[in-house]
């Protein structure tokens, strides 16, 4: 867009007004140039320039450091490596951190193949430290997101309640993606949370949602299982999906067992329906993808409009 003034019904006969006139319009422009202010909308670079910083990190998520040099590994918030999280969810997140919690992710290998026509990245990274880092998906969003279609007297099942970071782990990050003249284009990311066939941190809450009385609430949901979680993907979609694979599965008042390793192999290749995420969040891992491809030092995720607190809880 741009910006016009009218000009108005005036003839300057004066030759003196005239310059002084033409002398003000310099002054103001350069002014504007000083300040940073564009009449060009899109241009935003001189405009973030003039803002304080605190301004531009409240428009933005947090920013990661990549460092790719294992001897020199740079330690991240646990929080904010995997804001990604709140970024990808349709409905509102909530955020729970455990009180002194010391759990730090930071990239500790990093190896690129490539041929004429496709790339392969792999990074592993290490989470250290102790302590849990939970998001909690909003209980009527998810529901209302799914029962659309549902016949009558037809239960929900399988809603995802939250995703929880427990403890330590090694995860491997694989970066793939097309090669065409000198653009090179991500096309899937996948994260890893077994590498090097350590248990993953990560397990997801599910429960299932009986219509009452014509209802369905999450005060009368059952069937509660918890999934760990070993692999999530990340594919180039205008509606994309986030692929779940599966170590295992129990009840939520079992103790995880042999049997829910076994449990998990069926729901991998049988049960699971890839949850439908948001294009920004998705977007969003292929971006950092690239920032990896590229071997960036940082990257910063956008703002995930859908956070909508973050507290500290005893554990």
């Amino acid at each position: 867009m741009q910006l016009y003034m009218r000009n108005p019904h005036v003839i300057l006969i004066n030759r003196f007004l005239s310059g002084l006139f033409m002398i003000t319009v310099v002054c103001i422009v350069l002014l504007m140039a000083g300040l940073g202010i564009s009449s060009d909308p899109n241009n935003t670079a001189g405009s973030l320039g003039s803002r304080p910083a605190a301004d531009v990190s409240d428009a933005n998520g947090p920013t990661v450091k990549l460092n790719y040099d294992p001897q020199t590994a740079e330690k991240n918030p646990i929080s904010s490596f995997m804001y990604f999280i709140s970024l990808l969810s349709p409905t509102f997140v909530d955020r729970e951190t455990s009180a002194d919690n010391q759990q730090q992710v930071g990239i500790v290998s990093y190896d690129r193949n490539t041929n004429s026509k496709s790339f392969y990245v792999t990074c592993e990274f290490e989470i250290t430290g102790t302590g849990f880092h939970k998001n909690t998906f909003d209980h009527v969003g998810m529901i209302a997101e799914h029962i659309g279609g549902l016949e009558k007297g037809e239960s929900l099942t399988n809603m995802l309640d939250y995703i929880k970071f427990e403890g330590g782990g090694l995860g491997r990050i694989e970066i793939k993606g097309t090669i065409t003249g000198s653009a090179e284009t991500v096309t899937e990311v996948d994260i890893h949370f077994n590498a090097r066939d350590r248990k993953s941190p990560v397990t997801i809450g599910l429960y299932d949602v009986k219509p009452k009385d014509g209802q369905y609430k999450y005060e009368n949901r059952s069937d509660e299982i918890i999934a760990r979680v070993d692999t999530l993907t990340f594919k180039k979609s205008e509606n994309p999906r986030m692929g779940i694979e599966l170590a295992s599965v129990h009840k939520k008042t079992d103790d995880e067992n042999y049997w829910g390793s076994v449990k998990a192999v069926i729901a991998n290749y049988f049960l699971i329906n890839p949850p439908g995420v948001t294009k920004l969040g998705n977007d969003t891992m292929l971006n950092f993808g690239y920032a990896m491809l590229k071997q960036k030092p940082a990257f910063t995720f956008p703002k995930a409009e859908n956070l909508r607190g973050n507290i500290t809880v005893k554990e």
